[in-house]
Parts: structure tokens; C-alpha cells; sequence
């Protein structure tokens, strides 16, 4: 899959007074690229902003030549998000329905929306709770589905913010595998920085500044010092 062009130009955002972004300027084209910073660094409104939920409110935002303040629903198509919580993503009353409910909009005709999704429940372990509560899944089960729910329609990009938070080690590490094994571009806002292992970028911000942007091993050196 071809990599999409995200360019952030002198970013800033602010939510009334309160500043959390500024003069960001960032070309991401990478594989896999982490969003590290402490609590309040900005680092979840950057990752909101790459599919328009989040416009800036200083410079722009722009997905392989689209403004996110002009094409935000073209972007979203290309750009799937997943939520820390993924109770704020399940819609619908059962699994099978709630993946469903994101080919929506698709074009795809009833037999073919259904084949889809049995595909990617098979594809992620959830073919044998495809008429389930989806909301009396287990934590873990919850986050497959957010995650099933995007990837079921066939995004560019994956922007996850902080996907394993809320999940014990087990299925943190099921989370990062899942991960790992994507063909899309991935991008990823964590505090678990064993989930950035194998990732090539990771960009740190503190006080809604990019005060670090490079290999894993360098930017986690420099996140590290922050926190001494």
C-alpha cells in the first residue's frame, strides 16, 4: 500500500486560552510513527488533527494535497481513528452490526457488505462473536472491535490514540501484534513505549512543541531526559 503524505505547517491549536499546540511543522511518510509526551503535551490533539476531528487553529493540515479544513470527510475516508475508550466507537447492538454500521456509506450492496464483514471479524478473531452484546465483550474484545470497525473499510492511515490504556498486558500486547501486522500506515499515541518496538519515527512533544523527532532509540532518549 502506497504511504500517504501528512504534512503538518505552523500548527497550532488552542482551546480558548489555553494553548496546546504551536509552530508544529512535521512531513510524516513513514510506516509506523509514535506520538510520545506527558500528560497535556498536546500529543492527542496532534493525532486529532490528522483526520480533521481537530482543526488548527494556526496554520494547516494537510493529507496527500487535501486540507482538513476544506476535505475533512474525503480525509476521514482515507484516515481511520481509533479512541483510547472504545466505548466511545461501538455503536451498534452486536459485533457483526456495529463493523457493518462502517460500510455504511460504502456502495457495497447487502451480500457483499456481510461478506466484508465476516472477513474481518474472521481476520480478527471475532468470527465467533459476530452476534454477541458488543458491549458485554471484555476489554480487549471492546478494542478489537474499534478496531475491526475502521479497519473493515479499508483506511490508508491508522491513527490510534493510546489503544492499549485500558488493557491489561495480555491484550495490550494482542493489540500491538494486530498492529505490527497492518498494511496501513500507522500512527500511534501511547505511554506504553514498548508498543513503538520495530516503529521507524517517533516524535515527542512537551508543552505543544516537537522537541524531539527521529528513530525510536533517539526520541525515547530525549522523552526520558523530560521526565528526570
Amino acid at each position: 500500500m502506497r504511504m500517504t503524505t501528512i504534512r503538518l505547517d505552523g500548527v497550532g491549536h488552542s482551546y480558548g486560552e489555553r494553548v496546546v499546540l504551536r509552530d508544529v511543522d512535521l512531513t510524516l511518510t513513514e510506516t509506523r510513527i509514535g506520538l510520545v509526551g506527558a500528560n497535556g503535551s498536546g500529543k492527542s490533539t496532534l493525532a486529532r488533527m490528522i483526520n480533521g476531528l481537530v482543526l488548527p487553529t494556526a496554520g494547516r493540515v494537510v493529507v496527500d494535497g487535501l486540507d482538513t479544513r476544506e476535505q475533512g470527510a474525503r480525509i476521514r475516508r482515507r484516515v481511520g481513528f481509533v479512541f483510547t475508550d472504545p466505548d466511545a466507537q461501538i455503536v451498534m447492538p452486536t459485533v457483526a452490526e456495529d463493523v457493518a454500521f462502517s460500510l455504511r456509506r460504502s456502495g457495497l450492496n447487502a451480500r457483499e457488505k456481510r461478506e466484508r464483514v465476516m472477513a474481518a471479524l474472521d481476520r480478527f478473531g471475532l468470527a465467533g462473536h459476530a452476534d454477541h452484546p458488543a458491549h458485554l465483550l471484555s476489554g480487549g474484545q471492546k478494542q478489537l472491535l474499534a478496531l475491526t470497525s475502521v479497519l473493515v473499510t479499508e483506511p490508508q492511515v491508522l491513527v490510534c490514540d493510546e489503544p492499549t490504556t485500558l488493557l491489561d498486558a495480555r491484550n495490550a500486547r494482542s493489540v500491538a501484534r494486530l498492529l505490527a501486522g497492518l498494511e496501513q500506515q500507522v500512527i500511534v499515541v501511547t505511554h506504553h513505549l514498548d508498543l513503538l518496538a520495530g516503529f521507524d519515527r517517533v516524535v515527542v512533544l512537551e508543552d505543544g512543541l516537537v522537541v524531539a523527532d527521529g528513530p525510536v532509540s533517539e526520541s525515547l532518549a530525549a522523552y526520558r531526559a523530560l521526565l528526570d
